[in-house]
């Protein structure tokens, strides 16, 4: 991920003991949160019974968002009703449940879970395999939660950051997910500008490259770069350069807890990004910045270099993903994306991947 605006030049020893209770009671205390305009924004109008798409690509009056609706918020069930029908999703798609037992079936589903040093984050930082897991849903009997722990002691030695990437195959189309974002840590003190991460990427392959595509939904709760605390970004990319530091990019941020359940949904097509969250539009970015080549889908929780509270003792950042979903070549709504993943589940369907690869296949890197 290419960290956005005026961002770091470029990370624990991990504490298992008590660690899925901790989640839970973080996950019990969370509620969906309603973002607010920053400081210095306009006061927005109240929402209306249907957003409105802005004219404009950095749009200034955007719709207020509320709690999540009832069909996208609650986990989905995993069994149908006896006497509904199932209709399956059409199309090339992909749908991953995350009900995995172990690391080792998860990547036999195409997923990469990162374990090279680099950028983003924390300089020297290490980024283990182990900081990936699986715990019970605590709010759904028999649902699975993916599970990422970061963490940091103050010392580049002692940062541990989380990625995880899917192969490099995804273009137009929608793309979806249900994450949970936190705005403390599960343990040790707060403080740490720690960032929470739903986004697509390809390799930057040179500096300034001109096919390069990224897309970014980003929740940093303690702050970071130029924002302040409580801010959540989205973010579309016509190229950038590491060093000496260069970005060109389409952003919007918003001011507001974030922490609690959230269902993002990104709409890619005819030349416009919409970045809607919990059933409601809040950007879009088309023109250069539209994506051009085939991108990856990751989740990374890393630190903010030069962000890292000052202290010795270890502390733990959690971030979990119900599912994610992508449909190629097609624009669905919210409550569409949520009654495809309701027809996958109900039909026991925990990971299905028809999207085919590119000719000649892509490779996912999974280290940016």
């Amino acid at each position: 991920m290419i960290p956005q605006c005026d961002r770091m030049k470029y990370p624990r020893r991990l504490l298992t003991i008590g660690l899925f209770t901790l989640v839970i009671i973080s996950l019990l205390g969370c509620n969906d949160a309603t973002l607010s305009p920053g400081p210095t924004a306009t006061p927005l109008p109240p929402v209306a019974s249907q957003a409105t798409i802005p004219t404009s690509s950095s749009p200034t009056e955007l719709p207020t968002l509320t709690p999540v609706p009832s069909e996208t918020a609650k986990p989905m069930p995993t069994t149908p009703p006896t006497s509904t029908a199932i209709t399956l999703p059409p199309g090339n798609l992909l749908f991953d449940d995350f009900s995995y037992t172990t690391r080792e079936a998860m990547t036999g589903n195409g997923w990469i879970i990162r374990d090279k040093t680099g950028w983003p984050g924390v300089a020297g930082a290490s980024w283990p395999v182990e900081n990936v897991s699986f715990i019970d849903d605590p709010e759904q009997a028999g649902n699975k939660l993916l599970q990422m722990i970061s963490s940091t002691d103050g010392t580049a030695g002692g940062t541990w950051q989380t990625q995880i990437c899917q192969q490099r195959k995804y273009l137009d189309g929608t793309y979806a997910t249900r994450v949970h974002f936190s705005d403390e840590p599960v343990l040790g003190p707060d403080g740490d500008q720690v960032v929470e991460t739903f986004y697509m990427i390809s390799p930057l392959i040179v500096p300034r490259d001109p096919d390069y595509s990224e897309m970014d939904t980003e929740y940093v709760p303690n702050g970071g770069w130029s924002y302040p605390e409580y801010t959540f970004a989205v973010t579309t990319w016509e190229t950038a350069q590491i060093e000496p530091w260069f970005a060109d990019n389409s952003s919007d941020s918003f001011q507001g807890s974030m922490a609690g359940w959230h269902t993002i949904v990104m709409q890619v097509m005819d030349h416009k990004v919409n970045y809607l969250i919990d059933g409601k539009l809040i950007a879009w970015h088309g023109g250069k910045f539209y994506p051009e080549v085939p991108m990856s889908i990751n989740y990374n929780l890393w630190f903010v270099n030069g962000g890292l509270l000052d202290s010795d003792e270890i502390r733990q950042y959690a971030e979990l993903v119900d599912w994610v979903y992508f449909e190629a070549d097609e624009v669905l709504t919210p409550p569409e994306v949520a009654e495809r993943v309701n027809a996958l589940r109900a039909a026991n369907i925990p990971f299905q991947d028809t999207v085919p690869a590119w000719d000649p296949e892509l490779t996912s890197p999974c280290d940016l």
